[in-house]
């Protein structure tokens, strides 16, 4: 009768033009192979963030490296660039 607890990150959606990464990662609890509980929690990545008018990029290295090819695909300088500018364009 063995108890094991794994996580899965099922589900990763490229969404608002690619503004934002929205992660899902599942908790999973089986016995002796058989799935007893599955438990999610979902989150959402920026390129980064603005804050007094000081541009952070995100640092996303310490995430499951599905996240970190998505997001190094998808957040290109141009992208960043123009999420960058919407921030901007939010704050005035």
């Amino acid at each position: 009768m063995a108890l094991t607890e794994s996580t899965e990150y099922d589900k990763i959606e490229v969404v608002k033009n690619g503004f934002a990464i929205q992660v899902r990662k599942a908790n999973v609890i089986k016995k002796d192979g058989v799935e007893l509980t599955r438990s999610f929690h979902r989150y959402t990545i920026n390129p980064g963030q603005l804050n007094s008018g000081t541009w952070t990029p995100t640092d996303y290295s310490g995430e499951p490296d599905q996240v970190k090819a998505i997001c190094s695909a998808v957040w290109t300088d141009a992208l960043v660039a123009s999420y960058k500018t919407y921030l901007e364009g939010q704050t005035q």
